[in-house]
């Protein structure tokens, strides 16, 4: 159950850093690897590897390679669900969210990844009711499959299913990010602070985006209390300006 409790309340003298939003990446950052990449490897026919490449070298974007590639998958329903069921996630990734549900903060699961597949392995840790952001997996035959995207944006610079940059803009809380990787690249840029993991690391370093680098869960749930008591984002644009516990 999601606490209730005005963090703020608890840090008399700090500056008021209540309401917060976290938009949490899933694929190598609540599940240690890519989910549908371990798809791929496993159901996918020939030519997904193709799609890849052509996302890679740029040649097409993230929407119509993701879209390719799940019609490419030739799995029954009960084969998918075995293989998310072997799925592993960060071993902190519940007492993260119990200690953030207990300060009232917000969670929701931003993923350019498939809802199916993220509900799936959520159900395992009880946290399937989070709200989850994600593209939408639909089984069109009995080893066919087809991707819909609802969150899609036209605007998406970077081309995603999901538009992880929208979702971001559209918080009226502070908003932390954690995420790991490319699609965090935009939706990066607007949020209060990130925890970050993996290819976004260097993204924020390079772009000065405030963060603090963490290897996983663990690492950041001992940041909570100072992301809410406000000395993680005293200068949220300037990461030179961060305490050195936080700096990357």
């Amino acid at each position: 159950m999601r606490g209730t409790d005005n963090a703020a309340s608890h840090h008399p003298g700090h500056p008021a850093v209540s309401h917060w939003t976290i938009l949490c990446d899933f694929d190598g950052t609540i599940a240690l690897d890519d989910t549908t990449d371990t798809l791929l490897e496993r159901f996918g026919r020939p030519g997904w590897e193709v799609l890849e490449s052509d996302w890679k070298a740029g040649r097409i974007n993230s929407h119509d390679c993701m879209a390719g590639q799940v019609g490419l998958m030739d799995m029954s329903c009960d084969e998918l669900d075995a293989h998310l069921d072997a799925r592993a996630v960060d071993p902190a990734f519940a007492a993260f969210v119990d200690a953030a549900h207990a300060q009232g903060m917000h969670i929701v699961i931003v993923s350019d990844g498939l809802d199916y597949a993220i509900r799936r392995i959520l159900a395992r840790t009880g946290f399937d009711s989070l709200p989850i952001v994600a593209n939408h997996l639909r089984q069109t035959g009995e080893r066919q499959w087809s991707l819909q995207f609802p969150h899609a944006d036209k605007t998406c610079r970077i081309g995603s299913g999901t538009c992880k940059c929208a979702r971001g803009r559209a918080a009226h809380e502070r908003t932390l990010l954690i995420g790991d990787g490319a699609s965090d690249f935009c939706v990066a840029e607007t949020t209060d602070f990130v925890f970050a993991k993996g290819k976004l690391i260097e993204h924020c370093r390079k772009t000065s985006i405030a963060h603090a680098a963490i290897a996983g869960f663990a690492d950041a749930l001992p940041l909570l209390p100072a992301l809410i008591s406000g000395k993680l984002v005293a200068a949220p644009r300037t990461a030179a300006a961060l305490p050195k516990a936080a700096l990357a």
